[in-house]
């Protein structure tokens, strides 16, 4: 039986996205989340509705958590045929703080290459990863010459990615910092550092899992009325689910390393 997982999934667009594969997907759907009592919560939920999804506790932050998750998944399912990056934070808004956008990082963007690590290998050919990201992810939201070209070069390395956030923690911290390298002034500054590498990321992601004919994307799911907007926006989370699920599912698997709008569209 197929397997699919979506972290970060006890509210929110990740539960509206558990809720969308229950009832399309053929398959065993994991709700996963940082908070055991919040995930039994989320199950509850789900239960009530008619479905019924896994539960298991998974914290991107921490490897032994994943490392736990991994151990679970190979023995009862051998592998998995989808995962949906959906766990992350935004951070503290205007401030910037060098604590604050390490925590950042480490959780937007640090944990994908611990999930790549030991998540990625259990991912069976043709599958599907996708990275939830935002309009953040985009590469319009660097103002710095020097990394815009960096960072869209067809020669791109992780080096250079890892160059990239390390350059914007040391500045913070140091104080060098400057808020016109970052699009709007350079709020949530953090959280459009991490974003964008994480699209970078999914680049070369898809570049390592291509022979495998596993497709690896990111998109923006739209302004959601979220805690992370603090309900601020166009979409209820369960049409920005919409997407992902059409991406993970139905979309053609030719489609491979790109950045989704949240109406369906390639932007490059």
């Amino acid at each position: 039986m197929k397997v699919a997982v979506v972290t970060g999934a006890n509210k929110g667009i990740g539960f509206a996205i558990v809720k969308g594969l229950c009832k399309k997907f053929n398959g065993t759907v994991y709700l996963t989340s940082r908070d055991p009592a919040r995930g039994a919560e989320a199950i509850a939920a789900l239960k009530k509705l008619g479905l019924n999804p896994e539960y298991h506790q998974l914290d991107i932050s921490d490897r032994s958590s994943i490392t736990k998750f991994r151990d679970c998944i190979k023995e009862k399912h051998g592998g998995l045929d989808i995962i949906i990056n959906n766990a992350a934070v935004s951070g503290a808004g205007m401030r910037t703080t060098y604590e604050d956008s390490k925590r950042v990082i480490d959780i937007d963007f640090r944990s994908l290459l611990i999930i790549e690590e030991l998540i990625y290998p259990l991912v069976r050919d043709n599958g599907r990863i996708l990275n939830i990201s935002s309009d953040c992810g985009h590469l319009s939201n660097i103002r710095n010459r020097y990394w815009i070209d960096k960072l869209s070069s067809k020669d791109l390395t992780l080096e250079d990615i890892n160059e990239f956030v390390n350059w914007f923690l040391s500045g913070v911290k140091d104080g060098t910092f400057r808020k016109d390298d970052l699009a709007d002034g350079g709020t949530i500054a953090a959280y459009r550092v991490a974003k964008v590498a994480v699209s970078a990321l999914t680049i070369l992601q898809q570049k390592k899992l291509d022979s495998r004919n596993i497709s690896v994307n990111s998109m923006h799911p739209g302004l959601v009325k979220t805690d992370m907007t603090q309900g601020k926006g166009v979409f209820t989370a369960d049409e920005a689910a919409e997407t992902p699920v059409y991406l993970v599912l139905d979309a053609p698997q030719t489609v491979k390393g790109s950045y989704i709008w949240f109406d369906k569209k390639i932007l490059n």
